[in-house]
C-alpha cells in the first residue's frame, strides 16, 4: 500500500490521464489552481466486492459465453453507475422505455443495433458507435443485420425504468406500476449528442476526442493518444476519495498501475474498475494510437494527487 502523507487537491474535472498519468481538460480558467490538504485515504485498502474486478477481459466474457446469443453480465456496479455488457439475438428488440431523472448510454462493440429514440430520426450503429438516451426519453433497441449485437451499457445506479402507457411494463418484484405523469424531456446539446462513430468522425480526425455525456449524474470522456513505455512505478498517479472510476478501452491498449494490483496491460473492449480511494495511473500504451472512454459519476468530481516528494 502506497504511503501518503500529504496530499494535492486538483481543481479539475477527473476524467482519468491524457497523455500521462496527471494531465486533465480544464473546463475553467482556475483549473490550474491547486489546495495542499490532508485528504481521509481509508487505513485499509479498498476492497473489490460484487461484480467489482480490476480488469475485465472481452475476450474471457466471450468464450464463457460462446454458446449464447442473449445474455447479459454485469461488470461494474457501485453506488453511482451500473455498467453491464449485453448481448442481443438478431430480431431481438427491447421495449420502448425510459429514465425519469438520469441518462443512459451504451457503446456498441459487436453487429448492429437499430435505435429509435423519440424526437430522433431511427439509425443504425454499429461497432464503435456510442449511443446516449438523455432523461424522460422514451428509446427502443433492436438487433438487425446478421448476427448477435454486443453492446456495453451505462446506467446510473438506482435509475428507475418507466414505460409509455402504450407498453406493457416488464414486473419489477415488489413494484406495481401505476399511471403518472411527468414533464418535459432531456435535450441534447453540442456536447451530448444523440450518438458519436468514433471509427469515422474521431480515428479519422473530423471530431476531436473529449465528452460524450456531461451531466451532473455521470459523465464520459474520450482520451486518445499515442502509445509509449508506462512511467515508473513511482508515480501511483492520483485518486479519488468518493466515487469509483471505470474505463472501456475503445482502441489500442492502455497500461494501467491501480494501487494493490500489478501493472497491467488492457485491449479494446476490455473494461477496467478503480474503487474510491485507490490510486491509480492508466498511460496510453502499444505502440499505435490508445483509447479509452473514462466514465465516472460526477461531472465536477475532483482528483487528488500525492504531494511530491512526500511519503510521510
Amino acid at each position: 500500500m502506497i504511503a501518503i502523507g500529504r496530499l494535492c487537491v486538483g481543481l479539475a474535472l477527473a476524467v482519468g490521464s491524457v497523455g500521462t498519468a496527471h494531465a486533465q481538460p480544464a473546463p475553467q480558467s482556475d483549473s490550474d489552481f491547486h489546495i495542499t490538504a490532508w485528504a481521509p485515504k481509508p487505513a485499509e485498502l479498498p476492497p473489490y466486492v460484487g461484480v467489482n474486478r480490476p480488469h475485465w477481459k472481452l475476450g474471457e466474457l466471450l468464450e464463457a459465453h460462446r454458446n449464447d446469443k442473449d445474455w447479459s453480465q454485469t461488470l461494474v456496479e457501485d453506488r453511482h453507475l451500473v455498467a453491464s455488457y449485453v448481448s442481443m439475438a438478431v430480431g431481438g428488440r427491447t421495449r420502448r422505455r425510459f429514465h425519469p431523472d438520469t441518462p443512459i448510454f451504451w457503446v456498441v462493440e459487436r453487429g448492429e443495433i437499430r435505435f429509435t429514440i423519440e424526437g430522433q430520426p431511427p439509425f443504425v450503429a454499429s461497432k464503435g458507435f456510442l449511443v446516449q438516451v438523455p432523461y424522460r426519453t422514451p428509446y427502443a433497441l433492436e438487433t438487425v443485420g446478421a448476427e448477435p449485437s454486443l453492446r456495453l451499457e451505462v446506467a446510473v445506479a438506482g435509475a428507475s425504468t418507466l414505460y409509455p402507457l402504450d407498453v406493457k411494463p416488464v414486473p419489477v418484484p415488489g413494484k406495481q406500476f401505476v399511471e403518472v405523469t411527468l414533464p418535459g424531456r432531456g435535450k441534447y446539446d453540442e456536447i451530448n449528442r444523440p450518438y458519436l462513430d468514433f471509427p469515422t468522425e474521431v480515428v479519422r480526425g473530423a471530431r476531436r476526442p473529449g465528452f460524450f455525456v456531461h451531466d451532473d449524474h455521470v459523465m464520459a470522456v474520450l482520451i486518445r493518444g499515442k502509445g509509449a513505455a508506462p512511467p515508473s512505478e513511482s508515480d501511483p498517479g492520483h485518486m479519488h476519495l468518493d466515487y469509483g472510476e471505470l474505463w472501456l478501452m475503445l482502441e489500442g491498449k492502455t497500461d494501467y498501475l491501480i494501487e494493490g494490483v500489478p501493472l497491467f496491460t488492457a485491449d479494446e473492449g476490455d473494461v477496467v474498475y478503480a474503487p474510491a480511494g485507490r490510486f491509480h495511473r492508466p498511460t496510453f500504451g502499444g505502440s499505435g494510437m490508445s483509447t479509452r472512454l473514462g466514465i465516472n459519476g460526477f461531472y465536477a468530481g475532483v482528483h487528488v494527487e500525492p504531494v511530491p516528494g512526500r511519503s510521510d
